[in-house]
């Protein structure tokens, strides 16, 4: 049986998905992209206070479904270039100081609204 979460301390979706899903005691974030959800614009500045946005919005839908960052097992980075992976990485450390998932980081080609961060996660309870 699946649940999906929704929060307003997240962007909403804008299409056919779901914030996240919540199935089997895990949880499946859909990728969050820099969008303050108070205003729903883009975060002024660059790859740091985009990740920081971006890891505000998944820090929000991980509440709403009862988790935290320390049940998180997977995550996928999405960079505009891998010359910001460095920075993004300072900000996302932050959230994972000790035991942090597994993960993935790439470079595309283009991001929604030509943001430079995008990043996916699942949990687990």
């Amino acid at each position: 049986m699946k649940k999906v979460i929704s929060t307003k301390n997240a962007p909403g979706a804008i299409g056919p998905y779901s914030q996240a899903i919540e199935a089997n005691g895990m949880l499946f974030i859909s990728g969050q992209i820099p969008i303050d959800p108070a205003t729903g614009n883009i975060v002024e500045g660059g790859i740091i206070e985009q990740t920081e946005q971006v890891m505000k919005n998944l820090n929000g839908i991980l509440t709403e479904a009862g988790y935290t960052f320390d049940n998180v097992v997977k995550s996928t980075c999405l960079l505009s270039d891998m010359a910001n992976f460095a920075a993004m990485n300072e900000i996302y450390g932050r959230c994972f100081t000790q035991n942090p998932p597994a993960r993935a980081a790439f470079a595309v080609k283009t991001l929604p609204k030509e943001v430079l961060v995008e990043i996916e996660m699942i949990a687990v309870k």
